[in-house]
């Protein structure tokens, strides 16, 4: 079975697979710090590897030497296992989401309503794409868990975006 690397950093986040991907330096391992500070798991820092099960699902691993340890700038190379405990620590995932960490952007209307959302294929699957806008004093780890939030409402059929078009026809059609 073919396999895929990635450079980004592997996290699981309200019991979703998350990719946190972005140009070097800014701010992927950290914002995987945050999130295991408030309870979620790495599987994977700097290098996870990611291949398709028996159930056609893209299930991301981390290699044998990078397990439990998050390189952060300024702090160096951390067992997060040791700091947060084992529990902190997961073999492997299935893929669910990727966050993409980019600097600040002019969100443009379709933005404000819909976000940046795109699909990125991971070993030949689609697998949903956000980008979020990386700004001094904003919490990424918050942006991050809603995103994730988000997506399992989209999963299961809900469309908050959609809702408020609907709802904003409704009041139009009306006369409000």
């Amino acid at each position: 079975m073919e396999s895929e690397t990635l450079h980004g950093v592997l996290v699981e986040v309200f019991g979703l697979g998350v990719l946190l991907v972005g140009r070097s330096g800014v701010g992927k391992s950290e914002l995987a710090l945050e999130l295991l500070a408030r309870g979620h798991r790495l599987i994977s820092d700097d290098a996870p590897t990611f291949r398709v099960n028996a159930e056609g699902r893209v299930i991301g691993t981390c290699p044998p030497l990078l397990f439990g340890f998050l390189e952060v700038r300024g702090l160096g190379v951390l067992h997060v296992g040791r700091m947060f405990g084992e529990p902190v620590l997961r073999a492997q995932k299935a893929l669910d989401l990727i966050l993409r960490l980019d600097e600040a952007h002019v969100a443009d209307p379709a933005d404000r309503l819909h976000g940046r959302r795109s699909q990125k294929r991971v070993c030949g699957k689609p697998i949903p794409e956000i980008l979020l806008p990386v700004r001094p004093g904003h919490s990424m780890a918050t942006l991050a868990e809603a995103a994730c939030r988000d997506q399992t409402l989209k999963r299961d059929g809900y469309d908050a975006a959609e809702d408020f078009i609907r709802r904003q026809q409704q009041q139009i059609e009306a006369g409000q």
